[in-house]
């Protein structure tokens, strides 16, 4: 009973399309991937999504999301960025622990 639960791939055209509607609070992790950082960080979320399948949790491959890239300003990857409606967004860079990350994820759910 290994229910694999796996956060959406998006587009850049799809990611635009959520952060324009700004209709609800979403995070989206950035990753490459050949970064094995970013895989670190992707098991970590994967983690959460088991504890929390509800989180408004989604990801993208930063080489194809240029205009994002340039217009949020990534600096590096891994990346999550948060959206909270009535917020600015919020780039994490640093993935130190599950809980750590689960904490600064669960208010979304909770919207």
């Amino acid at each position: 009973m290994n229910e694999e639960v796996s956060m959406k791939e998006l587009s850049q055209q799809e990611l635009l399309e959520i952060v324009n509607r700004q209709e609800e609070s979403f995070s989206v992790f950035l990753y490459t991937p050949f970064c094995g950082t970013c895989k670190v960080t992707e098991r970590m979320l994967e983690i959460i999504m088991t504890m929390q399948p509800s989180l408004p949790l989604y990801k993208s491959n930063i080489n194809f999301l240029p205009q994002i890239s340039r217009e949020w300003q990534v600096t590096s990857v891994p990346c999550i960025a948060i959206f909270e409606q009535g917020h600015d967004k919020q780039l994490i860079y640093r993935m130190q622990s599950v809980d750590e990350l689960y904490r600064k994820l669960l208010p979304l759910s909770s919207k």
